[in-house]
């Protein structure tokens, strides 16, 4: 029976870090954004996002965010959420679940503890910034 459940491997969709100007903050902030290098739109894209790790020693963990995305287009980006500098300390887990060509697609990125930081910075797919993949 599990021979016969295949269960299609996600190519061209990331999970990216990107700072940007914060005008509420009025300083550069982290965000992530939801990427798509296909050709193909990504139907009922669903993010999971929560931090978790140790902080001097003491567990810590955020809450569960979730966010909805009718329709991501190919070739494109859209932003998930800001990434407060609080929890860069901690390892942010994205859960990515969506419909591609009538098949259900998922995986889990995540940007281990302080690895987001203008170090790491990579050239990004689709976009013309830097920033940084989730693993």
């Amino acid at each position: 029976m599990k021979k016969d459940i295949t269960i299609p491997k996600v190519e061209n969709v990331y999970v990216a870090a990107i700072q940007e100007w914060n005008d509420d903050f009025m300083e550069n902030s982290w965000y992530a954004y939801l990427i798509n290098d296909s050709d193909v739109k990504l139907e009922m894209a669903l993010v999971v996002s929560r931090a978790y790790g140790q902080i001097n020693g003491e567990d810590r963990k955020t809450g569960t965010f979730r966010h909805a995305f009718k329709e991501v287009e190919p070739n494109s980006v859209v932003k998930i959420e800001l990434l407060e500098n609080n929890v860069l300390q901690l390892n942010n887990e994205f859960m990515v679940t969506y419909f591609q060509d009538g098949k259900l697609f998922d995986k889990t990125y995540v940007f281990r503890t302080n690895t987001i930081n203008d170090r790491a910075l990579v050239d990004l797919p689709v976009l013309t910034k830097r920033g940084i993949l989730g693993k």
